[in-house]
């Protein structure tokens, strides 16, 4: 200890003035270097670092889109995969765009890339869990697939899908990765997709017969599983895009009808969004109430779908003067309180309905109750919550009210929640 002390007296003031000259230099450094990282990339360099190789040594699990796994059909797995999913903060988005004939638009116009690296890094782990497995290697388009969704490159990709149907005229993958990334339109992605639904069928077929046989028949069955469902799902989205919308409808129902242990997936929310456009408001209210169950993740689509339903009943009439004199029905405090439910789920999604803040593309990968859901529930659902005359209104009041629902940490009973609401509804009128 003397020699420490020693050491310690002995030391100068150019020793210090040194010591905090290269700790500044060094941490100056990696500034611009995290800076230059997240400015190519769009994520942190020492965030990615800790997530995948800290977070694992101290027990730790990567909440992604990766424990998404695959899309099961089987009872056991599927129990697995909606216990991991309750943890998972990074989801797959239901209603993403197509590459080639929505994002690539905005590139174009701007010459600037919707999407980050962080974001299509994501999707490239979904594809290579999706669509591919051990018995790729045996077949020679399958094995180029493999290599096509490693690849970066968009041109890299698309040569390699051609590549494959070269080799395999029925690579059902090949064409699910054209229709994605090079097709222009969403006319010319859905020839695409028809296309993989046809060869996708057929190998689901041989698949079914063989699936007892090994283990890694199993596994191919699983992977042609994926990529059926995949294909029928954007089959639906396209034509839900090109206003076709009760066929899409019925595609949709079709499949969770086909498929119905893949809740996983979220076509319900596609459903909801389909069916909201065609205003059967009684087909939305069943749908929620099957998927609205406390037992299954929510989402912000849930939530404040179902708090447009219950703001419909009453947002038209509504008369804060009314209200004032007899107090509020018990429809119009539903309302109320199930969109406070959803403020409280997602408190992002108000400013983006209410149009506050600018609306920018959707990414293909969200964040449960953060900024991301909300950009993605908000694009496809504002033209929904316009409709109605009223409901935005008794939103953005209800939104007001629960901003102050807090106080000290303790919440507010509901007659003074709704007492509040009341006198917000005044200051605005």
């Amino acid at each position: 200890m003397a020699a420490y002390y020693i050491y310690f007296c002995t030391l100068t003031p150019k020793f210090y003035v040194a010591l905090t000259g290269t700790s500044s230099l060094i941490s100056g450094l990696i500034f611009i270097f995290e800076w230059w990282y997240f400015r190519k990339y769009g994520t942190s360099f020492i965030e990615q670092v800790s997530v995948s190789h800290l977070r694992p040594l101290i027990g730790g699990t990567e909440n992604t889109s990766s424990q998404q796994a695959t899309f099961s059909a089987t009872n056991g797995e599927n129990e697995m995969n909606r216990q991991s999913l309750s943890e998972c903060k990074v989801w797959r988005n239901p209603l993403n765009l197509f590459r080639g004939a929505e994002y690539s638009r905005y590139t174009w116009v701007t010459g600037k890339e919707p999407l980050t690296y962080y974001d299509m890094n994501l999707s490239a782990q979904d594809h290579q869990t999706f669509f591919t497995c051990e018995t790729d290697l045996f077949r020679p388009s399958d094995a180029v697939m493999q290599k096509a969704w490693r690849e970066r490159n968009p041109q890299a990709r698309i040569k390699a899908a051609y590549q494959a149907l070269e080799l395999n005229n029925d690579c059902a993958t090949a064409y699910v990765l054209l229709a994605e990334e090079e097709a222009v339109t969403i006319i010319d992605a859905e020839k695409y997709f028809k296309q993989a639904l046809r060869a996708g069928e057929t190998v689901y077929r041989k698949s079914q017969h063989c699936s007892s046989q090994s283990p890694q028949h199993e596994a191919q069955l699983r992977r042609d599983t994926n990529v059926l469902v995949y294909v029928k799902r954007r089959l639906a989205m396209c034509a839900r895009k090109l206003g076709r919308i009760k066929e899409a409808v019925k595609m949709m129902r079709d499949l969770m009808k086909e498929f119905p242990l893949l809740s996983v997936l979220n076509i319900h929310e596609n459903l909801l969004e389909a069916l909201l456009e065609l205003q059967a408001y009684a087909d939305v209210q069943a749908v929620l109430a099957k998927y609205d169950d406390i037992s299954l993740p929510k989402s912000a689509a849930i939530c404040y779908t179902a708090a447009l339903l219950k703001a419909r009943a009453v947002s038209d009439r509504f008369s804060p003067e009314t209200a004032s004199r007899r107090g509020l029905s018990t429809a119009e405090i539903n309302a109320v309180e199930a969109i406070h439910r959803a403020v409280e789920f997602n408190p992002h999604v108000p400013k983006y309905l209410l149009e506050m803040k600018s609306l920018i593309l959707p990414p293909e990968h969200i964040l449960k109750r953060g900024d991301s859901e909300a950009v993605a529930y908000a694009f496809f659902h504002l033209q929904h919550w316009k409709r109605i005359e009223g409901a935005l209104n008794l939103l953005h009041c209800t939104w007001e009210g629960s901003k102050y629902s807090f106080v000290g940490g303790i919440r507010y009973n509901q007659s003074k929640l709704l007492c509040l609401i009341l006198e917000l509804f005044y200051s605005f009128k």
